[in-house]
């Protein structure tokens, strides 16, 4: 059977909560020290309470106040009552800000950038544990869905810090099995070729087969799927070809698994970010993790960039 919901709080909750802190002092100016508002508001607040509930709550006498039969009665609830929440919020409060740091990022990105990297990931540190979960959606970290995220785009996101991973450059890669040659063989075996093109990557697909030298490629389809990390994935298995982002196709195109068939690159004129609420902006985990994580891409385009000639 289900549990009956609260009943409706028929008096404002400020009231109460001003009742609950001057029966607890016996005294108007330590309740308002403790609530941060002035004598008079906790007094107004007070004729406001026994105005609605048509009974006196407290009483002056002579300097001293006290609490009349209904105001005891009363009190001692209330006190419990808030006690309670503020245990529950603190008690959240303090998961948030020791517990795993609770991680959201778009599958393409887990499967091929962060999850080849984490065996560089230092588990073994105080305030590095992660909770990680993927979605192609963006959550709300405003509502607590999550502490931190990855979001893919140009860095602006009311409300939340955003800081830059890598900017995005995107290339086509296939198999290795389709070898390498001039560009002009490549087109050859493309046009007897499937690509594999995410939804989100049309206008990216347009930019870059326009400005390729030496012409566009004409594959012989296009096959649409709602991500890269899938057309990426078609293309290992030598089912097509794939456009992708060559940051995120780079650990895979290292250890032998897919091959970039062109030299050619266009900017998308974004990139991916770790994003959280300004409220976490100076929490430790949130710091490793940013840190751990530009430093690590930061390492890799150095790399590149010695081994290209810095081309």
């Amino acid at each position: 059977m289900d549990r009956p919901g609260p009943q409706r709080l028929t008096v404002p909750l400020n009231a109460l909560r001003a009742f609950e802190a001057a029966a607890r002092h016996l005294s108007i100016k330590e309740a308002a020290l403790e609530l941060g508002v002035t004598p008079s508001a906790v007094s107004h607040q007070l004729r406001g309470l026994e105005d609605a509930l048509g009974l006196t709550l407290m009483r002056r006498v002579g300097p001293a106040l006290e609490l009349t039969e209904a105001g005891a009665r009363l009190a001692p609830d209330l006190t419990d009552g808030f006690t309670r929440i503020i245990e529950a919020v603190g008690g959240l409060k303090q998961d948030r800000n020791t517990g795993p740091l609770r991680l959201s990022m778009l599958p393409t990105f887990a499967a091929h950038w962060f999850s080849p990297r984490l065996t560089r990931y230092p588990f073994e540190r105080n305030g590095f544990d992660l909770l990680i979960s993927t979605t192609q959606e963006a959550v709300d970290l405003a509502a607590g869905v999550a502490d931190a995220a990855v979001r893919h785009g140009q860095g602006q996101w009311e409300g939340l810090r955003a800081d830059l991973l890598f900017p995005e450059t995107v290339g086509l890669f296939g198999a290795p099995s389709l070898g390498g040659g001039d560009p002009a063989a490549m087109r050859a075996r493309i046009s007897g070729m499937t690509l594999f093109l995410s939804v989100h990557r049309k206008e990216n697909y347009a930019r870059w087969n326009a400005t390729l030298p030496g012409g566009p490629i004409r594959p012989q389809a296009v096959m649409m799927v709602d991500s890269a990390g899938l057309a990426l994935r078609a293309a290992m298995d030598g089912a097509g070809v794939a456009l992708a982002g060559a940051e995120i196709a780079a650990f895979d195109v290292g250890a032998g698994r897919l091959m970039p068939l062109f030299a050619h690159r266009v900017g998308t004129g974004g990139g991916y970010y770790l994003v959280y609420p300004e409220a976490l902006a100076r929490d430790r985990r949130v710091r490793n993790l940013s840190r751990w994580m530009v430093e690590a891409s930061a390492a890799e385009r150095n790399l590149a960039g010695q081994t290209t000639g810095g081309a």
